[in-house]
């Protein structure tokens, strides 16, 4: 198994990726397998993943987040997308344990009404805060997961959120965290590494 501090500092945000190394269906599948692991709120696992490999869509999403390159370089390029109405799933996601006996009815029974009610009277703008929150966990897994596999990733935020959901057909029920580019990195296009804060200018102990 890979050290981890060492996969945190080899991962990086790659800008530029060499052209000829798709990536397969099964490839990805090996990674979001692990990623399926990533905490979430309640255990909801508000993320869905969108996975771009066509290149014709590749195209429109290369339009989307106004001509940026890597996006067209790269092997595919993953929407990271935060369900919104995530907690509407809670009776489905806890069956499970009912059915194990691990809880009894009526402690599953209190358990989804006690999740659907803190989302439900908390307002609109906390349940895309809350869509953001857990889809950037998983998104930050996904990295981590691609690196372990051999692959180069970058996350996005410069893009049209309308343009990618009329591309990629998404529901409002979504919130378009992020994209992640995916690929092998071209590396004699890297910069070296931005300033990075000492601990001691972003921790503070009380």
């Amino acid at each position: 198994m890979t050290d981890f501090l060492q996969l945190v500092k080899e991962r990086r945000s790659a800008g530029n990726f060499l052209p000829g190394h798709p990536i397969k269906r099964q490839e990805l599948d090996a990674i979001f397998d692990g990623v399926k692991l990533a905490p979430s709120a309640f255990n909801l696992q508000h993320t869905n993943y969108v996975a771009v490999i066509d290149p014709t869509t590749k195209e429109r999403l290369q339009q989307a987040a106004y001509g940026q390159h890597k996006v067209i370089s790269s092997s595919a390029v993953i929407a990271v997308l935060g369900d919104k109405q995530a907690f509407r799933q809670a009776s489905e996601i806890y069956e499970g344990l009912k059915l194990l006996g691990i809880v009894s009815k009526q402690e599953y029974e209190h358990m989804v009404q006690d999740t659907v009610s803190f989302y439900e009277t908390r307002g609109t703008s906390f349940l895309r805060d809350e869509a953001i929150r857990n889809a950037s966990l998983s998104a930050m897994l996904f990295m981590l997961a691609a690196k372990e596999k051999g692959w180069d990733t970058c996350p996005m935020i410069g893009f049209d959120p309308e343009q990618v959901k009329d591309v990629l057909n998404i529901d409002d029920q979504y919130e378009v965290v992020m994209l992640v580019t995916i690929g092998k990195e071209k590396t004699e296009s890297r910069r070296p590494r931005g300033y990075r804060k000492p601990v001691s200018e972003f921790v503070s102990y009380i």
